[in-house]
């Protein structure tokens, strides 16, 4: 059994902590999400490829595990981090802790720790790189392994997590939608399919010529892991895409529309993480509560002046959250409509997006 456990970050701390899951070392960059519920959504979500993902609510793993919450094929983050895990999980449809999940995957987990204060931290000095190790290693070779190791912005993350060959479902419903895929989630899909909408899952660099055979009504441009400026491929794809079908991006999907347009990007103190993300719509004046996970975001400075237009913002701290173009069918939204985890105030994006591709 795993005893003791450290977390070392870029700025010369170390942190101590209780050890479960997988015996091994991992590096990433230190996050933080603050949603109360929702662990096996996001330690499962592409998006937190290269991410020690530390939840802020105390407890994690009391209700244990179960694939029908998966967003891929297993956990995708390098290492969790929490207050306190629970080895006896209580829900009907649990299969397991959250340790020996962890363990499945090869994951380290570290617990015991005061992730109010490491979140404090966070939030003044920005996401830290950082080592979590559940091995005997000295703490002045982690401290080397946290500052020598690439940021998360020099890293591409892309390819670890989307697929390499294209992926069908839904054949046999009349509409269909190709998603260009940097890091698609299942609830992505799956409110595609519920929609009696097919769903052609393509590589972010397959050629778009080869993306318009198999004729879409739409694109979809999914969310991911990292900098969307290293995915140069998807970005020369949506130009060359936009004129062709109406498009959807969602999170990393907006991020490659704007760059494809000729907004610019950059990488957020801390971003943002969790469900409880506040959103105005500049034209209803409604405002959504929803589900997020991103550390870029486009600038809206950048926006003036190309042939964006913004259409939503964050109440927090006032960034993009919804851009159109001014003549094509094309937009982007920067959070999660299809939640998982999260609320679902604005599954109705879904809807919208539909609608558009019946019109064009």
């Amino acid at each position: 059994m795993i005893k003791e456990a450290k977390l070392a970050l870029e700025d010369g701390t170390i942190l101590y902590g209780e050890g479960f899951g997988f015996e091994t070392t991992k590096t990433g960059e230190v996050v933080f999400a603050t949603g109360m519920t929702g662990y096996v959504e996001s330690l499962t979500d592409p998006s937190y490829k290269g991410q020690l993902l530390m939840n802020t609510y105390p407890l994690q793993g009391n209700y244990g595990i179960s694939d029908k919450w998966f967003q891929s094929e297993g956990i995708k983050a390098e290492g969790f981090i929490v207050r306190e895990e629970t080895q006896h999980p209580s829900h009907s449809e649990s299969t397991k802790n959250l340790s020996d999940f962890l363990a499945e995957y090869e994951i380290p987990g570290i617990s015991g720790l005061d992730t109010r204060a490491l979140t404090i931290r966070i939030r003044q000095l920005g996401a830290m790189k950082g080592v979590l190790s559940t091995e005997e290693i000295e703490d002045a070779e982690l401290l080397e392994l946290a500052k020598t190791q690439p940021g998360i912005e020099e890293i591409d993350l892309v390819d670890q997590v989307c697929v390499d060959k294209p992926k069908i479902l839904g054949e046999d419903f009349k509409r269909r939608v190709a998603i260009l895929d940097c890091g698609v989630k299942n609830n992505i899909i799956n409110s595609l399919l519920k929609r009696e909408t097919g769903v052609i899952i393509l590589p972010y660099k397959m050629d778009h010529k080869k993306i318009l055979d198999y004729d879409p009504e739409g694109i979809l441009v999914s969310s991911g892991p990292g900098n969307p400026a290293r995915v140069k491929e998807a970005i020369y794809n949506v130009k060359k895409l936009s004129e062709r079908r109406p498009m959807f991006g969602i999170c990393f999907g907006q991020q490659i529309i704007g760059l494809a347009f000729g907004a610019k990007i950059y990488k957020m103190k801390f971003g943002h993480r969790g469900a409880n993300q506040p959103v105005k719509d500049l034209e209803t004046g409604k405002v959504s509560i929803t589900s997020q996970n991103h550390g870029f975001a486009i600038d809206p400075s950048s926006i003036e002046g190309t042939s964006l237009n913004l259409t939503q913002i964050n109440l927090n701290d006032g960034t993009p959250e919804g851009i159109e173009h001014e003549e094509l069918p094309v937009s982007g939204l920067q959070y999660h409509p299809e939640a998982g985890p999260g609320p679902h105030d604005t599954d109705y994006a879904f809807d919208r997006f539909l609608k558009i591709m019946e019109k064009y």
